[in-house]
């Protein structure tokens, strides 16, 4: 008999494991309109562990991949979810329990699964649970720990496992590719890319067709967690926060990573067309943080980097690894632009302001890599009441604001004392001058219910067009894409 999940944050609440595969054909628009020229799919990753963890604890990250299809054609609305069948999750149905450890430590898995192998390791825990991706006529899970899978889009079926035909060298691919409008390209990387807490990276450039023409590996000034990186039309930059991994501490039972307020934070930046032997580095000495960034584009030989900047990752067990006795909404943080001067003969960074904390940030298909005006991201607003748990932090967001980057313009709704958001996805408009419309799902506290919102992308501040029923929890996805009808 499945034991009872744990009583603890990542467990239980609107964080209870949903473990559903469902389809559910037509969903009922309660309020308003789904504007007819929205015509698409909507795919989103969650994890959605399918037993309770082996050790009687775990972070939310750790859940088994679980892909989610909301598919809009002419004001209609479909839903459906299902499993990524992984070596992970197969292997856990089999035994009919939990049988990996902690986030990211195989030392701790059940002998059944330990796998130290750098080679195979890559396949057999990753759980593809965070950020589906459309590339070359394929749709494919990340998880920033192992290979991609590959998935049917129509009915979501895993394929298996991805690895470009068999050339990808690299062990791990990241869960915040990159990709060029322009050329079609996909930009990619993996950090400890040949073993359990190495300092090596790979580069990677997949062309328009979903064929591997790049992978070259360089060598970090640390081994970081490195959740996601930016690439301009002419550069390519690499973060290194001081949140680090360590195998002496994963060999003793421990988590992978934990973070160093008193250590620099690197940024490497490259560019295009030279190779990475050519890496650049910047240096910022004060405590810095973040998973997330908002784009980035190049000036010469001038390099803007636009993300959020925290003092302190926001994970609870990442900073009780760290003894760093904060809470996660504590720590000091805002939306910063950072300049690199290529030009100069110094590799500090240039910090400026351009907005209030937040997180999941997200721009235009059209402005990836290029100068830009316009970004959506979420954040928390006390005023809209206290927070609500959810997700992998605890409290969730209550707010979704418009940020004009050049101006400060910041147009924001807030979604009151009982309602959280998930990530919101963009979807481009095919109208001239028009910003396009935002998507996500809504969070509701009182009735542990989930709805769809669609919003005006140029006025958040007016609320929904419509709200569309869900006749179930969703539990908090991680990240999620768009891909427009005629791209199928």
């Amino acid at each position: 008999m499945t034991a009872p999940f744990p009583k603890t944050m990542d467990y239980q609440g609107f964080n209870a494991p949903n473990r559903i595969e469902a389809q559910i054909y037509d969903l009922v628009v309660a309020e308003g309109e789904v504007p007819a020229e929205i015509n698409g799919a909507w795919f989103r990753c969650i994890p959605d562990p399918q037993y309770p963890p082996m050790l009687g604890e775990d972070t939310y990250l750790s859940g088994d991949g679980m892909v989610s299809k909301v598919w809009f054609e002419n004001g209609h609305v479909d839903y459906q979810q299902r499993y990524v069948m992984t070596e992970r999750l197969k292997a856990e149905r089999k035994a009919r329990r939990g049988l990996h450890g902690k986030y990211r430590n195989p030392y701790t898995d059940d002998p059944i699964v330990q796998n130290l192998d750098a080679e195979t390791l890559g396949v057999t825990r990753t759980a593809a649970n965070t950020t589906p991706i459309w590339h070359g006529g394929r749709l494919l899970a990340l998880k920033e720990d192992g290979r991609a899978h590959e998935l049917d889009p129509e009915t979501l079926e895993t394929k298996g496992v991805f690895d470009f035909g068999g050339k990808l060298r690299t062990a791990t691919m990241t869960a915040h590719t990159r990709y060029d409008p322009e050329t079609g390209e996909l930009h990619f990387y993996g950090y400890q890319a040949d073993g359990i807490a190495s300092k090596t990276v790979s580069y990677c450039v997949a062309d328009k067709d979903g064929n591997l023409i790049r992978e070259e590996w360089f060598e970090g000034p640390y081994s970081s967690l490195m959740h996601d990186f930016v690439v301009t039309r002419d550069h390519v930059i690499f973060p290194f926060f001081p949140l680090t991994a360590d195998l002496d501490r994963l060999k003793g039972g421990g988590h992978m990573f934990a973070f160093d307020p008193e250590a620099p934070t690197w940024f490497g930046v490259m560019r295009r067309d030279q190779s990475v032997k050519e890496m650049r580095w910047f240096k910022y000495d004060d405590p810095a943080c973040s998973f997330h960034f908002m784009n980035a584009f190049s000036d010469g030989d001038k390099v803007f980097v636009d993300f959020g900047r925290s003092t302190a990752p926001p994970f609870p067990f990442m900073l009780e690894t760290s003894n760093l006795d904060i809470t996660p909404g504590s720590a000091r943080s805002a939306y910063v632009r950072w300049e690199l001067d290529l030009s100069a003969n110094s590799d500090a960074v240039k910090e400026t302001v351009i907005g209030p904390p937040g997180d999941f940030p997200r721009v235009a298909d059209k402005d990836f890599m290029r100068e830009y005006e316009i970004a959506w991201y979420q954040r928390f607003d006390i005023e809209q009441g206290p927070p609500n748990i959810v997700g992998p932090v605890g409290p969730g967001f209550n707010t979704i604001s418009r940020l004009n980057v050049k101006t400060g313009d910041l147009r924001s709704f807030g979604f009151g004392p009982h309602r959280t958001i998930q990530e919101h996805v963009h979807i481009p408009s095919k109208q001239d001058g028009h910003e396009g419309y935002l998507a996500f799902v809504v969070d509701l506290h009182e009735t542990m219910g989930s709805e769809i919102w669609v919003m005006e992308a140029a006025h958040p501040e007016n609320g929904p067009l419509a709200r569309i029923e869900i006749p179930m929890r969703l539990r908090c996805q991680v990240h999620g894409n768009w891909v427009d009808a005629d791209q199928f």
